[in-house]
């Protein structure tokens, strides 16, 4: 099984939350684990904050995600101006702002920052799922043919604007 979703949004604070709903809503049909949902949807929110505050140079910016088996791997990009070395100092102790890198950091399994200095910065941000028990996604990964049968071969695709789901089942030759 394979779930892609691919967003070009614009820098506005209110595009977090449906990008955060549409992923949860997608992960939660498949069956994604309520406390895996909400690790994914803490990333997301703050690598897509982190481009509302810092991008200035941006007027919009591209979120992807992309689930195959039991892998997540988020992707935000921008064409701000990237991090500039000497403006970025780590958060302290309790401070409100300045530590997305870190949340981010400590949530994924793994996490890479390509930064363009001047020409913008990608974060990427992988994390392994877990299935609720009897959920779609796990009888999807372990028998994609059987599930791809089941669907008569139905593939959904919803076109909104700059947004684009797809979701696709996988097959591989045994």
């Amino acid at each position: 099984m394979e779930v892609m979703i691919t967003l070009r949004l614009p820098r506005d604070a209110a595009s977090v939350p449906v990008i955060r709903q549409i992923l949860n809503s997608a992960l939660g049909a498949i069956g994604v684990d309520p406390e895996v949902r909400d690790d994914i949807q803490l990333m997301l929110a703050e690598a897509c904050s982190n481009v509302i505050m810092h991008a200035k140079a941006a007027d919009e910016y591209a979120v992807s995600a992309e689930v195959s088996e039991d892998q997540c791997v988020l992707k935000v990009t921008d064409h701000g101006g990237g991090l500039i070395d000497e403006a970025f100092v780590p958060a302290a102790g309790l401070a409100e702002s300045g530590r997305g890198l870190q949340i981010m950091g400590d949530l994924a399994d793994a996490m890479r920052v390509a930064n363009y200095p001047e020409k913008g910065l990608s974060v990427r941000l992988e994390k392994t799922l877990l299935f609720c028990p009897d959920a779609p996604g796990r009888r999807l990964h372990t028998d994609p043919k059987a599930a791809y049968r089941a669907s008569s071969g139905v593939v959904l695709a919803v076109f909104v604007g700059a947004m684009a789901l797809t979701l696709l089942p996988t097959l591989e030759s045994t």
